[in-house]
């Protein structure tokens, strides 16, 4: 009897809950709405060939497209931060950037400090090892998060 009661009352609490504008996925920080239609602050870990500096200087590279993609499926611009992983991650924890590329992988040492996206790729090193590529975002940041993982594992150029 008492399972039927708290049934029922989750069952009549949804539509409210629903009509409160709760979303799920969420972002507490509001990542993708500030994303979506202005900047996307992308920080870069220089590792040829993923990411790297091309002619001119400007980042190039396979997460560069890839980021510059997903930006513009987002209306956004992107805005790129040069450095090392670590600082970058530090960067992305503080909310300064809200994604780190640079060639990660999964089994990263970044999992504890940053979102890391499912892998969207996998590719055998020169020791003969897989990897799979991740990219960073910020923790709890769920809608982003969301939004980025879907658009990469749609990309029909990495199949």
């Amino acid at each position: 009897m008492r399972k039927k009661l708290l049934l029922l009352a989750a069952v009549l609490l949804l539509p409210l809950l629903a009509g409160c504008g709760l979303k799920i996925p969420a972002d507490p920080d509001g990542t993708l709405e500030r994303v979506a239609g202005g900047t996307l602050k992308a920080g870069i870990s220089y590792n040829p060939s993923w990411t790297e500096a091309g002619s001119g200087g400007d980042p190039a590279g396979t997460e560069v497209q890839l980021v510059r993609q997903f930006a513009a499926e987002q209306n956004a611009s992107v805005e790129w931060v040069s450095g090392g992983e670590s600082d970058l991650i530090r960067q992305l924890e503080r909310g300064e950037l809200d994604l780190v590329v640079g060639g990660l992988t999964k089994d990263s040492p970044w999992s504890k400090h940053a979102a890391l996206t499912q892998p969207y790729l996998e590719t055998t090193n020169a020791q003969g090892d897989k990897e799979q590529h991740v990219m960073a975002a910020p923790m709890g940041e769920n809608a982003f998060l969301f939004e980025l993982e879907k658009f990469l594992l749609n990309l029909e150029a990495l199949k």
